[in-house]
């Protein structure tokens, strides 16, 4: 399926220089948290419900097409947190719920959108301490004659972004977190 609905979002993105947006998107009895990544190839969609606890991805192809079938664990749950009862007769249709998706998204981009770390936090699962996901710095390793350990470049890449993730692996630099909302810092690339 062709996401014509996520093109004027996209371009207002690239306008405004965002790389990963959220955005709410209500059906049925739940509320999604959906981000678009724009900084990886390809385009990623993330949907999240904290309340169920459950979120999925969506690859974005050349074309803004999506795959509409999703795995049957990932289907089994996306249907309990919609609220719906099984019907043989009328089995829910993912198709269905991307084309009004798809009705939904936002034209513009707003800068207060721009995702953060903690947003994506409860949709990730981090192996590096899961706890610290208030962004405070960066750690150039080469300094102290350490290595960047793959852990944090997994955490940088979910949490952060493709960018960071290539500059730290590039230039052996750890991002650093905190569990503490204060310390957070803005993210500048190292």
């Amino acid at each position: 399926m062709k996401l014509d609905g996520i093109i004027p979002l996209y371009k207002s993105m690239k306008t405004q220089n965002i790389d990963r947006y959220r955005f709410d998107y209500k059906a049925g009895k739940a509320t999604f948290d959906v981000f678009f990544f724009i900084d990886s190839s390809p385009y990623l969609l993330l949907f999240g419900v904290k309340a169920e606890n459950f979120s999925f991805e969506l690859e974005v192809l050349n074309g803004f097409v999506i795959e509409t079938k999703i795995d049957n664990d990932t289907y089994k749950r996306l249907c309990k947190v919609l609220g719906l009862e099984f019907d043989p007769n009328r089995p829910f249709s993912t198709w269905n719920f991307f084309k009004e998706f798809n009705s939904k998204i936002p034209l513009k981009a707003n800068t207060s959108s721009a995702v953060k770390s903690q947003d994506i936090a409860p949709y990730q699962s981090v192996a590096e301490e899961a706890d610290k996901i208030y962004f405070i710095g960066w750690r150039d390793n080469s300094k102290w004659g350490t290595q960047v350990q793959d852990s944090n470049l997994e955490k940088t890449r979910k949490l952060l972004g493709e960018k960071a993730y290539l500059r730290c692996k590039q230039k052996n630099i750890s991002s650093c977190w905190s569990d503490k909302k204060d310390s957070e810092i803005k993210v500048t690339l190292p």
